[in-house]
């Protein structure tokens, strides 16, 4: 069974930056990709970014484009999010999922392990 755990989030002030981590086990080899969504009090679920395992390409939402960098360490089987300039409207848990295939993908249907999440608050 697939275990996701991530870690790193917390409170900071508008314009600064948090780095996630998200550790996957459970899996000795790991080809699906991977994303991180987020979810703000009242809310859905949205996506945030994803990246391949294989060749690390990824993909980001617009409202984090440029401002977010997603990376994964093949040895380690880990996913960093870094999250620069952030905005109060980046407040929300995080959560980190593995997807039913390697191509990536926006969906919250298309990930099949998720992490319990972490919270990451940006005040003003």
């Amino acid at each position: 069974q697939v275990q996701v755990v991530e870690s790193g989030g917390g409170l900071v002030q508008a314009g600064g930056s948090l780095r996630l981590s998200c550790a996957v086990s459970g899996r000795t080899v790991i080809t699906n990709s991977m994303a991180w969504f987020r979810q703000a009090p009242g809310k859905e679920r949205e996506f945030v970014a994803a990246i391949t395992w294989n060749d690390g390409r990824a993909i980001f939402a617009d409202t984090v484009k440029g401002r977010f960098t997603i990376s994964r360490d093949n040895t380690k089987n880990t996913v960093t999010l870094q999250m620069n300039s952030l905005k109060p409207e980046d407040t929300g848990v995080y959560y980190c999922a593995v997807a039913r295939r390697i191509y990536l993908s926006r969906p919250a249907a298309d990930y099949e392990s998720w992490g319990q999440g972490t919270q990451v608050t940006v005040s003003s």
